[in-house]
């Protein structure tokens, strides 16, 4: 990774130590890195002709409260079917210490599980938080904070890549998704801010954005993709009861594609 060469972002709000998200690292070929495109819209430009209109405000959220970020270590990823990887995530309206260490551990686990990003529902915490960092190594690249990230805008071009989860481990499949998304969020430190993403970023981000509406990636796939992955999901269920000694939540044999609004991420 040392010889990896990529362009850097120099928003204040997007610098290292702030912090974003989780698909498997090995999912990714990191020389796509090269291309990355990561740029703070300025105020009151037209929207870039790739992008289609704006996304419709979601639904009142519901507020996190203090005992929203009270939790125990070791965080470990919360695995398909648990049934908080659907539960409705809150926003966050305290940019205080306990915000801060969550992202930190976040971080700490991601990097531990390989990952390039993790949000926090995937790890039992179900807040409007995620964290990323496109190189997936500690101490390199760029480490992203976005608390409660919207979708401003999406590009009508779609882009078919293999992608994993830290909350499925060992599948991989391909997802179809915008190329390049402008959101809104605020950093770590509550500022508001507007950035544009396009590529790996745009990707990482589409995935735990994702997380935080309840949606997981194989509800984007094709049915004959899913087909191929049935058995694993099969396998993580069966998994999930044995360690827990309930019947599974979700079983993929008798689902029925979740509605998804025009616009990926919305309910």
């Amino acid at each position: 990774m040392a010889s990896l060469t990529c362009l850097r972002p120099t928003h204040p709000h997007l610098h290292r130590g702030s912090v974003l998200l989780a698909i498997s690292n090995r999912c990714f070929n990191h020389s796509s890195l090269l291309n990355w495109i990561l740029s703070v819209n300025p105020p009151r430009t037209a929207p870039p002709r790739a992008m289609a209109k704006p996304c419709s405000s979601p639904a009142q959220d519901l507020v996190a409260s203090p005992g929203d970020f009270e939790f125990v270590l070791p965080l470990k990823i919360v695995e398909y079917p648990d049934p908080r990887l659907r539960a409705r995530n809150k926003r966050i309206v305290a940019f205080d210490d306990s915000l801060k260490k969550l992202v930190h551990e976040m971080f700490d686990v991601m990097y531990k599980t390989d990952g390039i990003g993790l949000s926090a529902p995937q790890l039992g915490i179900n807040v409007q938080l995620m964290v990323f960092n496109p190189v997936g190594e500690r101490g390199e690249g760029e480490e992203i904070v976005l608390v409660n990230p919207r979708v401003s805008q999406y590009s009508k071009k779609l882009t078919l890549f293999n992608e994993g989860c830290l909350s499925f481990p060992g599948i991989n499949a391909d997802v179809k998704r915008p190329e390049s998304v402008k959101i809104d969020a605020r950093d770590i430190n509550g500022t508001r801010f507007s950035v544009n993403l396009s590529d790996l970023p745009a990707r990482i981000f589409q995935h735990e954005f994702d997380h935080l509406q309840g949606i997981l990636f194989f509800e984007r796939m094709t049915e004959e993709v899913l087909d191929s992955i049935c058995g694993q999901l099969q396998a993580l269920e069966t998994k999930y009861e044995g360690m827990t000694g309930l019947p599974s939540p979700e079983k993929i044999e008798n689902r029925r594609r979740r509605k998804v609004a025009v616009g990926f991420g919305k309910r």
